[in-house]
């Protein structure tokens, strides 16, 4: 479930796909172990390191297996491939000492054990540069390098150069490659953890890295099953573009031995299928008829009239976890016209955020004033007040920020580095996804008064993704899903991420900056608290994000199955622990 990512960009309902006789349609289940769950998309890879989409790593957490994981009941951490949580020392230079030894059991799909040198391997892969991983990079600088036990073969230690608030659950998180399968040529062997941290810059052109990469980063090593392998319960029996993927469990899997020792270690289901269902109104069709036993984040209207259907009251429960997750508009910083915070902060008064709650969502969803979850109660800045819904306050802020009318269009210009530009932004959204046009157009109208032009524009996906990646965009929807665990905000708004990371709005300063690294250090939970208040109250000022609301999660699981229940860890269930009713 990679713990310590801490946010990934997710969709709710996307691009428009009927089921037609092409072979889409799933088989209708009778009494099956197996168990059908809806995806909305096709995931962008099944690459492990690389992926950047929630969806692929719900599907890759049943194919892989981490050194640790959050537990699904307890939200607390929990051993996988390791015997037992890590023990860590504080060292005299102010770093930190993690050492782990790996359970007897965990075994390759080859037979061989899982040992600490495919640990070290795939660290060296996260740290390697010519890797496409920059996403998650930035969690894994501390550690600087590895030291094994001759005398106890399963034991090693991870040598880190600072504290660091995520450093037991990044040290655990990240799916163990093995290393025979992923470097044959034995490219990596050579090279170190500590030289690829200490003296990183001396090995960007290296050939052998660039080599190692190459094949890494293809798209075989993230689609073709017989370019992928992992410890987990399963492995990748079939990718239908655009219509499903097909898990199939291993036999003789190692996890049966230690069956009661996670949740983790529940492999019920002996076939688990990735239902590609675009159009999230087709989807429930297929899901009252029996052709899907998992829904996840059903459109809010179409949840809350549920009830109303007896076929569906006969078949399903409905779930309602909080979800850890986040919504806002994001504004593109580094646009003209959006350069100024007093213009961002305008159109933030043109949002009516309870509006959307209570017309879009239904009501099943809780404001938010930034980044941090309201259930973190110590550090959610509830002395922020939320930008109201006020248009005429907007109109006056545009003006006073040198916004005017000069041609008599309709439209706002003004003279930015001695050329008239006119306030005229795309709002761009994952095509398909209602609540997220809903919203566009909510806004498009709004600004039209107040003499912004906002051209709302649908897009596929992985256009879409792509396009936030390159900074290709103006105003864009997006969501964040988040981790019970402290929060690291480099990955989204340190300027170092503007390139390659998540970053895609441009914004950062040296101050932001500042504070966001000495919150990635502070382990004083009190310090830490007071510290991301003051993040908070400066992502309010600078308006990078208009931050919108926390969504409850809204779940369908056919009453067929037991050890169903739901969780607040996306995506809020755990399908391969499904068991059959007897």
């Amino acid at each position: 479930m990679n713990i310590n990512k801490q946010a990934y960009f997710i969709l709710s309902t996307t691009a428009i796909f009927i089921l037609s006789s092409c072979g889409n349609e799933p088989k209708k289940i009778t009494g099956s172990p197996d168990v059908i769950v809806h995806e909305l998309s096709d995931c962008d890879m099944l690459n492990p390191i690389n992926y950047a989409d929630a969806g692929a790593g719900y599907i890759i957490k049943n194919i892989y297996s981490s050194l640790m994981e959050i537990d699904f009941k307890s939200l607390e951490l929990t051993p996988l491939l390791a015997e037992s949580r890590p023990t860590i020392e504080k060292t005299t230079d102010g770093g930190l000492r993690i050492t782990y030894t790996i359970r007897p059991e965990a075994k390759w799909d080859n037979g061989e054990p899982v040992k600490p040198s495919d640990v070290e391997f795939t660290l060296k892969v996260i740290k390697n540069p010519k890797v496409k991983d920059e996403r998650i990079r930035p969690y894994y600088e501390f550690i600087n390098d590895f030291v094994t036990y001759p005398e106890e073969p399963r034991k090693f230690t991870l040598v880190c150069n600072q504290i660091y608030i995520l450093a037991e659950a990044s040290s655990g998180d990240y799916a163990i490659l093995p290393e025979y399968f992923y470097d044959p040529k034995g490219l990596m062997k050579n090279f170190t953890i500590k030289g690829l941290t200490v003296d990183k810059d001396k090995y960007t052109n290296d050939p052998k890295l660039a080599e190692f990469a190459d094949d890494f980063n293809s798209e075989k090593r993230g689609r073709e099953k017989e370019f992928i392998s992992g410890s987990g319960a399963y492995k990748l029996e079939e990718w239908a573009t655009g219509q499903r993927i097909i898990l199939t469990k291993k036999q003789n899997w190692w996890g049966e031995q230690i069956k009661g020792a996670s949740d983790y270690f529940i492999a019920n289901a002996p076939k688990i299928t990735y239902q590609t269902i675009n159009d999230q109104t087709t989807a429930l069709v297929a899901l009252k008829a029996g052709n899907l036993d998992v829904m996840r984040s059903i459109k809010s209207k179409d949840f809350a009239t549920l009830p109303e259907s007896e076929k569906f009251k006969e078949n399903f429960n409905a779930y309602t976890p909080v979800m850890l997750a986040y919504t806002y508009i994001g504004l593109n910083t580094r646009k003209s016209q959006l350069s100024d915070k007093v213009v961002r902060q305008a159109l933030a008064h043109l949002v009516d955020v309870d509006k959307q709650i209570k017309i879009i969502k239904y009501g099943q969803a809780q404001r938010v004033v930034g980044p941090i979850h309201p259930s973190k109660k110590s550090e959610y800045n509830t002395e922020i007040v939320p930008f109201d819904y006020n248009p005429e306050k907007a109109k006056q802020m545009l003006t006073d920020a040198g916004w005017k009318d000069t041609d008599n269009d309709g439209v706002l210009d003004k003279v930015v580095n001695g050329q008239k530009v006119q306030m005229n932004l795309d709002f761009t959204y994952n095509s398909g996804n209602d609540e997220r046009k809903s919203t566009a157009l909510l806004l498009q109208e709004d600004a039209r008064k107040v003499g912004i032009n906002i051209n709302v524009v649908a897009q596929d996906w992985s256009v879409y993704l792509e396009n936030l990646k390159n900074h290709k965009c103006d105003v864009f929807f997006g969501a964040w899903v988040q981790a019970p665990v402290p929060n690291d905000h480099k990955q989204i708004f340190h300027s170092e991420s503007y390139n390659d990371g998540s970053n895609y709005t441009g914004f950062g300063s040296a101050a932001s900056d500042a504070l966001i690294d000495s919150i990635r250090v502070e382990l004083d939970e009190q310090k830490r608290a007071m510290m991301n208040k003051r993040f908070q109250v400066i992502l309010h000022e600078e308006s990078p994000y208009i931050f919108l609301y926390s969504p409850t999660e809204r779940i369908a699981i056919h009453k067929r199955f037991t050890n169903a229940e739901p969780s607040m860890m996306r995506p809020g269930y755990w399908e391969a622990g499904f068991t059959l009713l007897k």
